[in-house]
């Protein structure tokens, strides 16, 4: 099975932490140059000088800018693709705050859509042309399994992600011809700093305590835990390979068998 990702550049937003940092290492031990996009310029540095280096040639970097800055999103991603091509685009980016969708205000849904659905139509616009030029692309949109079943309490997040479900299933159609897939990674619970900070909040809003919710959750989980990045990190890596041309345009949970959705 053909995984050799040397001599290709792969771009890793929210690469920080959680599942954005696993892709990135998974991405390097495969070979790929990384560089790493987010907001901190400090853990970012971190990160980068982390990074496995499996194959000669490999160059690690990275880049601090904010998802809703579309002006700067668009001059980062343009210098970095100016700089040596990119083929591999890893779109992924913190989730709107919880929340039923009939309480948030018309701006957090603004703010929603420019983050998540704009940030990756820039990103996409700015490295379209080098992944032409190579013949290989690889888009990977991690999202939310609430593109298969809106999960209650995450009203702003299941809208939004559903948007960029849809933008990249058409997408999918459009750039198939070139040698570019655009697929979708489904994340279900996963131990990450977002999972941390949605727990808080409901032990906040309730009446139960963080371990007792859960708890509650695990129980929902065939698999009977939470995931770990890496885990999630392992398929989207796997999805930019050589041995992945031809899925195209799909969406894949990894969250334990939590989806009851047959597809």
């Amino acid at each position: 099975m053909q995984l050799d990702l040397s001599g290709r550049h792969a771009l890793v937003c929210g690469a920080s932490q959680g599942i954005g940092r696993a892709s990135a290492i998974e991405l390097a031990e495969l070979g790929a140059s990384v560089t790493l996009l987010a907001r901190s310029a400090d853990k970012l540095k971190t990160v980068a000088e982390k990074l496995p280096r499996t194959h000669a040639g490999q160059q690690h970097d990275w880049r601090s800018v904010d998802m809703l800055d579309t002006a700067g999103l668009h001059a980062t991603a343009t210098e970095i693709a100016g700089n040596a091509p990119v083929h591999i685009l890893i779109n992924n980016s913190g989730g709107p705050p919880g929340g039923p969708a009939h309480t948030a205000e018309p701006a957090a849904f603004e703010t929603a859509f420019r983050q998540h659905l704009l940030g990756g139509q820039v990103l996409l616009q700015a490295l379209l042309p080098g992944m032409r030029a190579s013949g290989y692309g690889r888009i990977v949109n991690v999202i939310s399994t609430s593109v298969k079943e809106p999960i209650v309490g995450l009203g702003v997040s299941n809208t939004v992600r559903a948007a960029v479900a849809g933008w990249a299933k058409t997408l999918s159609a459009e750039l198939a011809a070139d040698g570019i897939t655009v697929n979708n990674v489904l994340p279900g619970y996963t131990r990450t700093d977002r999972l941390a900070s949605l727990l808080a909040a409901k032990a906040t809003a309730g009446r139960q305590s963080e371990e007792q919710i859960a708890q509650g959750l695990i129980a929902t989980i065939p698999a009977q835990r939470f995931g770990e990045a890496a885990e999630v990190a392992a398929v989207i890596a796997f999805l930019c390979t050589p041995a992945a041309a031809y899925v195209n345009g799909v969406s894949i949970a990894v969250d334990g068998g939590r989806t009851r959705a047959l597809s």
